[in-house]
């Protein structure tokens, strides 16, 4: 085994690195604490660990001090916990004069397919002058099993698909600063392109066909690979109705209790519990996030109705039977993804009358974003319906604006005490959005 090791760490000496598009995400390093990206499967996790690669050797790092596994890699199929330690044995027979006397950089992709790795990876970062990142499908390797296991000896960052952002720097499209007539059309056609294709970035300029079929195989991924195989789940059938299901009702309002009954209608025999660990464990995987109401009271938080929002809109449209989801709900869905990026402390929020606003944002420095989404205000009583919910939740809320997004409109409307309602079009909103 030791000797496939060397073979594999000399192979990446000469390997040329497949850096892609640079991501908007600024990982910062901490001393003694491991490096881990975790996100939804084909989120660009791997290339992003190449581009931090090509950083350190463009910073005048040797080629030499760094050390990649990818540990789906069949030769190291037989790699288990005990010859983990080989690694670190084989990278220094071949380099001796690195031994405690230079920083190797280690990264290690996907090591959750190892059994017991994280004994391995505390102890080279104990033992060895090493700087170490790792990567893992999410559902195998959770921030909080991390932090369990390594006794607070790493820190995680999230990886998403593209923002809108970047996929305009895949196109090659400046984006940055004031725009011209011309860079907007450009800017909104591209953003036409997005709305049809989403993040990921595997299926970026892909035909439609392409796209539909690379989106399902993703679905089955994280169903069967992140659910069924890691929880051992008895009845893989009900998981697949119940992500359909929420699929199929992106957008919108669900219960535990109602899941529970629509897997009953079609004769799985899943308790509520079962059904609670499936929602519990799709959010895992990145995939389905539950949005809660803003509530001062936890109890009360977590006993409302829930929404359910997917990873990705296009994803939906994929995947979706097409009979509930309506370009609101996507809309909607694709606001979320970006806020979600950017803060994990999402709401949706109830007025004391029962009117609804899509979102409150907990933003970094306490300060909170309100958002309510629309596809259009051209309609008299839509207009007043959505201005109504977003001015009562300021009130109650104690906030000076709100924010509703469109698909094409903008505008401004001053409400009572100077309060403003800002109308923005979605592309402009996902380009004013901060970076994480």
């Amino acid at each position: 085994m030791i000797e496939t090791l060397k073979s594999i760490i000399l192979d990446f000496q000469e390997v040329q690195l497949e850096t892609g598009v640079p991501r908007h995400l600024k990982i910062e390093t901490v001393a003694n604490k491991a490096t881990v990206c975790i996100g939804v499967r084909r989120s660009g996790k791997s290339t992003y660990l190449f581009q931090v690669i090509d950083r350190l050797l463009n910073e005048g790092v040797n080629r030499r001090n760094i050390l990649y596994l990818n540990f789906f890699d069949d030769r190291l199929h037989n790699l288990k916990q005990e010859g983990l330690g080989l690694i670190s044995e084989a990278y220094y027979s071949l380099f001796p004069e690195k031994k405690n006397t230079e920083t190797v950089y280690c990264f290690f992709d996907e090591i959750q397919s190892v059994e017991g790795w994280e004994p391995f990876v505390d102890r080279m970062m104990r033992t060895e002058q090493c700087e170490v990142y790792l990567t893992g499908s999410s559902a195998q390797m959770l921030s909080r099993e991390i932090a369990t296991q390594m006794r607070g000896r790493a820190l995680s960052w999230e990886i998403f698909p593209f923002s809108f952002k970047e996929f305009l720097d895949y196109k090659g499209i400046d984006w940055a600063g004031p725009l011209s007539t011309k860079k907007r059309l450009t800017v909104q056609k591209a953003f036409e392109e997005f709305w049809e294709t989403g993040g990921f970035p595997e299926v970026a300029g892909l035909d439609r066909h392409m796209r539909i079929k690379i989106h399902q195989e993703y679905f089955h991924a994280v169903l069967f690979r992140d659910l069924v195989e890691r929880h051992d789940v008895s009845h893989p059938k009900a998981v697949t109705d119940l992500a359909h299901r929420l699929i199929d009702n992106t957008a919108s309002l669900y219960s535990i209790n109602n899941l529970t009954g629509y897997l009953k209608s079609l004769g799985h025999k899943a308790p509520k519990s079962a059904v609670s660990d499936y929602l519990e464990w799709f959010e895992d995987a990145y995939f389905l996030f539950t949005v809660r109401i803003f509530d001062a009271s936890l109890a009360r938080s977590k006993t409302n109705p829930k929404k359910i929002f997917c990873v990705d809109h296009a994803l939906v449209t994929s995947v979706a039977s097409g009979i509930l989801v309506n370009a609101g709900h996507l809309l909607e869905n694709l606001i979320f993804t970006a806020l979600r990026r950017i803060s994990s402390n999402i709401y949706y929020y109830k007025s004391k009358g029962g009117l609804e606003v899509d979102f409150v944002v907990q933003m970094r420095g306490r300060s909170r974003l309100l958002v309510q989404v629309c596809e259009s205000l051209l309609e008299p009583l839509t207009r007043k319906r959505e201005v109504a919910a977003l001015s009562k939740a300021m009130v109650e809320l104690g906030l000076k604006s709100g924010t509703i997004v469109t698909r094409n409109e903008e505008g401004e409307i001053e409400i009572a005490n100077k309060k403003k309602i800002k109308i923005i079009p979605v592309w402009r909103f996902l380009l004013d959005l901060p970076e994480t």
